[in-house]
């Protein structure tokens, strides 16, 4: 058994791990990355974030060719295999495997393969797929393992016709109908993937309200655009029993409802991936969720061992994961990048997509401040006519007499980039978080980010 010594071990190589490896790398500490693949990238990369999106934007080209009524002069629409769409989603998984490969080479950070698990409080001993067991031992060790799908004990997640997030990516064939379990970010975003593959959808929520976190009227626009387009949504469900058939699946609901299709996906919940790393041997404690608990400089109940991404619960976002390895790190080597991780923006990659950050109408009202709302409808927009998608509006809640931007809310085309305009203005000192801001600058045209201006406008205008 070799045994080599670091400055900072990293378990999970996804967006929380590498920016921790990267932040102590460049901080001149010697680091050594642990990952149970055979690849860098994580979960994030192989999938998760990469292939839905991968997947949702050859969708969305796929309904654009379909409707656009331009591509139908010169030909039929046409039909494509969610098998045929997958391929796309891989060619950009082995372009970030790349990148994220040169990045480990580029600052030295040496990479062991293998299922690593804690020895004690410093040492993690990594298991080889060929056997072999490597003996780390580290100052400081942060933890950034990641999630996995939640699977329930009575659902046999063997049979072919019965998936979850992470298997999704595994389907050979294209349904005709499809039921998705849970309505969360994960359901809605596969439930517009294959809505746009003109599969018929069953989207069950146990809450409801799709999205319950977002603003209503956000949520409203995203369940009324589901209706269009072949997706049943049913609220106030909750399973009973999954009956996997060979030719389908049935749901049974414990309203007494029964739903039948060509395949489940199961959407409900999310595990974080501490099973194997031998927390009893560090007195680290995991809760029903398999998450760790951190405090704000991401240090576990164990002065030297860290935590951060979805392994530690909220927001489960790739964004903010990064962020949070990166300032877990930063806590360890003082260089000035910590930073408690809570400015994090929305973004949910449903066709169209929604990003929102800041405080909805039922938060401020709740609160009793006194806010007035400006929106600009994405139909009324040149660069939305342009690229044919009208669908969507910009809503700025801010304070009606100091004029603070208290909360930005997106549905519709380019959704996720826009948001970070009215976040930049939200995270301004003092009077200049202004709504004056996007009245008094001059915004490309025509261009999505000139909804800024129309929305302004619009709330100054109710002012009296």
């Amino acid at each position: 058994m070799a045994v080599y010594n670091y400055d900072v071990v990293v378990l999970g190589s996804g967006p929380a791990g590498e920016g921790a490896a990267m932040n102590a790398a460049k901080a001149g500490r010697k680091v050594a990355m642990v990952d149970s693949r055979r690849q860098v990238g994580g979960n994030c990369t192989h999938l998760g974030t990469i292939p839905s999106k991968a997947l949702r934007h050859s969708v969305r080209q796929i309904m654009q060719f379909n409707t656009n009524p331009m591509f139908r002069a010169i030909g039929e629409p046409r039909w494509f295999s969610f098998p045929d769409v997958l391929k796309s989603a891989e060619k950009v998984i082995s372009k970030q495997v790349a990148s994220r490969t040169g990045y480990y080479a580029r600052n030295r950070v040496d990479l062991f393969f293998g299922t690593g698990s804690f020895a004690d409080e410093q040492t993690v001993e990594v298991v080889c797929a060929n056997g072999v067991v490597e003996k780390l031992v580290a100052k400081h060790i942060i933890i950034a393992t990641g999630s996995r799908p939640y699977r329930p004990a009575d659902i046999d997640f063997h049979h072919p016709r019965i998936y979850d997030s992470d298997t999704i990516l595994s389907l050979g064939h294209t349904p005709r109908k499809l039921i998705i379990y849970g309505a969360g970010v994960i359901g809605c975003e596969y439930a517009s993937i294959f809505s746009g593959l003109g599969v018929l959808v069953e989207l069950v929520d146990n809450r409801d309200q799709l999205l319950s976190f977002l603003d209503s009227e956000i949520s409203q626009a995203l369940s009324y655009h589901f209706s269009n387009h072949n997706i049943t949504v049913r609220h106030n469900e909750e399973y009973d029993r999954v009956e996997g058939l060979d030719n389908g699946v049935i749901l049974h609901l414990k309203s007494g409802k029964k739903i039948k299709a060509d395949a489940l996906l199961w959407c409900n919940g999310r595990t974080g991936n501490t099973d194997k790393l031998g927390m009893e041997n560090i007195g680290v404690k995991v809760n029903s969720r398999g998450q760790i608990e951190v405090d704000e400089n991401y240090r576990t109940c164990v002065t030297n061992i860290y935590g951060a991404g979805d392994v530690i619960g909220w927001p489960s976002l790739a964004s903010a994961a990064h962020d949070q390895g990166r300032s877990a790190a930063g806590s360890i080597v003082d260089n000035g990048s910590w930073r408690y991780v809570n400015d994090v923006p929305t973004g949910i990659y449903t066709i169209p997509e929604i990003s929102s950050i800041g405080k909805n109408e039922h938060e401020l009202t709740k609160a009793k401040v006194p806010y007035e709302v400006g929106k600009a409808f994405f139909k009324s927009m040149a660069r939305a006519q342009i690229a044919g998608e009208p669908q969507g509006m910009l809503k700025i809640l801010f304070h009606r007499e100091t004029l603070e931007v208290l909360g930005v809310h997106c549905f519709g085309y380019q959704a996720s980039e826009i948001v970070h305009i009215g976040q930049a203005i939200m995270n301004q000192p003092g009077e200049q978080n202004t709504l004056k801001y996007f009245v008094n600058t001059t915004f490309n045209y025509p261009t999505m980010a000139e909804a800024y201006r129309v929305a302004a406008y619009d709330g100054l205008n109710r002012l009296f």
